[in-house]
């Protein structure tokens, strides 16, 4: 059977428990405060890369759809003077109807320039080198072709090129018409955007080349993002995508969603510090887990004072235990002092006299047999005169042991010192015949001691015995009449020469 833990061992495990409990519960919570921040977070974004690709593919589809009329007119009208003079005043019409644009421009064949917005023309120009000429007179492709950024060579500012291609009535290479978008517009509507002092928006190409970004840096406008971890994370999720991504341009932790513009090869990329989106998170956490550690502490001093009360209670409640045990020991060492003969260690008269009255009283009840040895020293008085009355102490302490030796091999028999050299063991449920072997048993046993007496014939201490049997009867019978006869058995012993059993004559009633 399991032992049930003490009461201290209960309340410190109830307590370890509570704490625990609280301790756990606040850091779920604030787990899963985090989470749902980082959700939030994580939609605001998606929605925010969302808003940009919305607006940049706005402005490129403002700009192309601009330049699809221009290339339809240069491609109907040809590019006379009369023609050129009327296309002119529609390109800086164009450019006067949507702000977006910086700039629209006609390429010849050769990258000369025929015509654009500008009221003042430029002069031997010729783009021919640039990346989205030479594109346009190597593909025979009549969709829009986003650039990379250019630094214009009027103007000096950044620009971002929409260009499609102009054919001759054949199909052969005409020329090119260009938008330019100032960087600027992009970066106007970027810093608007509230996204931290660490946040960061972009827009790049398919093919990784940077386009624009916040926080800006001329230096970044027109960068290879290949090798980054933004653009392989675009490139695995596709055109919509989450991720975490350490910058490679500052080194700060940022929750990244990216987008591709619907109708052009763009993506834009808005990104949060996780820092900043934890930020107040954590110091709601720091608030209430202050508080939380405050009354787990509350809790563990109660239940550190409670435990001392109960260990106090314990060690009062243990003392006043021993101090009942070593009563209790005190007690029964009294009770057997008083029921047991100092000299032989066995029973003595008193606890012989009660026991014979409960024995007689249960043969009574049972209708069984109660049997009685009775026996003495042979000679003893002349033992003690020739060796003394210490050498007799110990002759009768020898005989002791061997009669509680031979005579306790039954819990119920009862061997004890009737007085002097007179030894007494009561056997219950023992008829005379049994009675009679123990005592022949003991007796020679005792003879077996071979303790010397000068004093008997036989010159060893012996013994004589007297045994008698009876069922005791209700009003027929008392326990006087099993002494008296066992005793007169003992008396025809001795008469009889000593060193011998003797039983009653006296019949069992049945």
């Amino acid at each position: 059977m399991l032992r049930r833990p003490s009461i201290t061992f209960r309340t410190m495990a109830f307590v370890a428990i509570v704490c625990l409990s609280l301790l756990a519960i606040d850091c779920w919570n604030s787990w899963q405060s985090r989470t749902v921040q980082l959700r939030q977070m994580n939609a605001a974004t998606s929605n925010l890369a969302r808003a940009m690709a919305q607006q940049a593919d706005d402005t490129l589809k403002a700009a192309d759809s601009a330049l699809i009329g221009i290339v339809e007119r240069v491609e109907h009208d040809g590019t006379g003077p009369a023609a050129v003079q009327r296309l002119r005043k529609v390109l800086a019409a164009q450019v006067d109807e949507f702000p977006q644009l910086d700039g629209l421009h006609i390429y010849d064949q050769d990258g000369n320039w025929v015509a654009n917005s500008r009221r003042t023309p430029p002069q031997n120009l010729n783009n021919a080198s640039r990346e989205y000429f030479i594109f346009h007179r190597t593909h025979e492709d009549r969709g829009p072709h986003i650039g990379i950024p250019v630094k214009s060579r009027t103007s000096g500012e950044l620009l971002v090129p929409v260009s499609r291609r102009i054919n001759h009535a054949d199909g052969r290479f005409a020329g090119v018409a260009l938008a330019t978008i100032d960087i600027d517009f992009f970066m106007k509507f970027y810093d608007s955007l509230d996204i931290g002092e660490a946040g960061a928006v972009g827009l790049v190409l398919d093919n990784g080349t940077m386009m624009t970004r916040r926080p800006y840096s001329p230096d970044m406008v027109g960068r290879d993002m290949r090798e980054t971890s933004l653009f392989r994370a675009y490139v695995e999720q596709g055109a919509v995508g989450t991720a975490y991504i350490r910058s490679a341009q500052d080194g700060t932790m940022r929750l990244n969603s990216f987008r591709r513009l619907e109708n052009y090869p763009l993506f834009v990329t808005a990104a949060l510090s996780k820092d900043e989106i934890l930020a107040e998170w954590w110091r709601e956490t720091l608030w209430h887990s202050a508080g939380v550690m405050l009354l787990v502490l509350v809790v563990g001093l109660v239940g550190w004072r409670l435990v001392k009360q109960f260990e106090l209670q314990t060690r009062t409640e243990n003392e006043l235990r021993q101090a009942r045990d070593a009563l209790e020991t005190l007690n029964r060492t009294l009770n057997t002092l008083a029921m047991e003969d100092g000299l032989t260690g066995l029973a003595n008269r008193r606890q012989f006299d009660v026991t014979l009255d409960n024995e007689f009283g249960r043969a009574m009840r049972n209708a069984s047999t109660l049997a009685l040895i009775m026996m003495d020293v042979d000679c003893f008085k002349q033992y003690n005169d020739i060796y003394g009355h210490a050498a007799g102490d110990e002759c009768l302490q020898s005989i002791g042991r061997t009669i509680a030796k031979v005579a306790g091999r039954r819990p119920g028999d009862l061997a004890a010192r009737y007085g002097g050299e007179e030894l007494v063991v009561l056997l219950p449920n023992t008829d005379v015949a049994g009675a009679v072997i123990l005592a022949e048993r003991i007796r020679s046993a005792v003879r077996d001691l071979k303790i010397v007496h000068a004093g008997t014939e036989d010159g060893f201490v012996t013994l004589s015995a007297g045994v008698d049997a009876l069922k005791p009867v209700p009003g027929a019978a008392q326990p006087k009449e099993l002494i008296r006869a066992a005793d007169q058995a003992l008396y025809a012993a001795k008469a009889g020469g000593r060193n011998r059993v003797c039983a009653s004559m006296r019949p069992v009633p049945a």
